[in-house]
């Protein structure tokens, strides 16, 4: 099992106002390197980020930028999308997708290759250092950035970039398609906040924790999949699911008593919750695995 010290030592980096996320994602990788040490890739973010400042500061506004959008910005993330992909040649792993190295901003930054979320963490982190102001953002099924228009400007989008295929501009035309807006939000403001929002460092952190937890599953790897899953249940403890899903691994690897303490938590919780006719389904499953649980346990005390 995953030591308590790093569920505690996650939990704070994952919570703490602090913006560097990336000390939180190379303590997700502690699941699969316990002695990972994080300070030279810490040290590598530096150095990157320093270079990138560098070409960031030498961009001038782009003549041929897209209509309305920030001329300013586009040159500069144009600069950091020219050192990041095409220098240093970091790529979207569309053959290897589900090799959960992908998850681990180590190993991303050691094969320069990843998935949406970690190449995007890895460019907020770069763009944070050079001075850039660059955020996450929950699209549904993909994860994208953004990087704000200058204050003051009329008529600037904010520019939508895709980290995962090279640091793409994707026009909100495109975006309405991919998520099959309907009409109604032909708004912008309803579009941007329906379909574009903010991702916060525990909503990030916790979408690498689920693509990493899925990853396990499918591979059988039962115990990083519990382990991914105390972290996920560290950022956020009333992801009832989470509790639902902690109990039925521990449950799998034998450990009854955490199983039990799990499930009947998740059933708890669930008490006087609204459920639909497959929330009701997986409800009484549980109730089934918590009464032989308690045999179970029983037996052993």
């Amino acid at each position: 099992m995953i030591k308590e010290h790093l569920v505690h030592a996650f939990t704070h980096a994952a919570l703490s106002p602090d913006p560097d996320i990336a000390v939180a994602a190379l303590m997700i990788a502690r699941v699969e390197y316990p002695r990972l040490d994080a300070g030279p890739y810490l040290d590598r973010l530096d150095a990157i980020g320093r270079e990138a400042k560098r070409r960031i500061a030498a961009a001038t506004a782009a003549i041929d930028a897209p209509p309305d959008v920030d001329a300013e910005r586009y040159a500069q993330v144009m600069a950091l999308n020219d050192y990041l992909f095409d220098e240093m040649r970091f790529v979207g792993n569309e053959e290897q997708y589900e090799d959960p190295r992908n998850s681990f901003l180590n190993e991303v930054l050691d094969r320069r290759t990843g998935i949406p979320i970690t190449l995007a963490l890895l460019y907020m982190e770069v763009a944070r250092r050079a001075g850039l102001h660059v955020e996450g953002v929950n699209f549904p099924g993909h994860f994208l950035l953004r990087c704000p228009a200058r204050r003051g400007l009329r008529y600037a989008e904010d520019l939508i970039i895709d980290a995962f295929h090279g640091g793409a501009l994707l026009s909100r035309e495109l975006l309405r398609h991919q998520a099959g807006a309907s009409e109604d939000e032909e708004d912008p403001a309803l579009f941007e906040s329906r379909l574009l929002p903010h991702a916060t460092k525990p909503q990030i952190l916790s979408r690498m924790l689920l693509n990493l937890k899925r990853v396990y599953v499918r591979m059988l790897s039962f115990p990083q999949a519990r382990d991914v899953t105390e972290l996920l249940v560290a950022v956020d403890p009333f992801a009832v699911n989470e509790l639902r899903d902690r109990g039925l691994l521990a449950y799998h690897l034998k450990d009854f008593s955490a199983a039990l303490r799990d499930l009947q938590a998740f059933l708890q919780l669930t008490s006087t919750a609204r459920l639909d006719c497959d929330e009701r389904t997986d409800r009484a499953q549980i109730w089934e695995h918590v009464k032989t649980l308690r045999k179970r346990v029983a037996s052993l005390n």
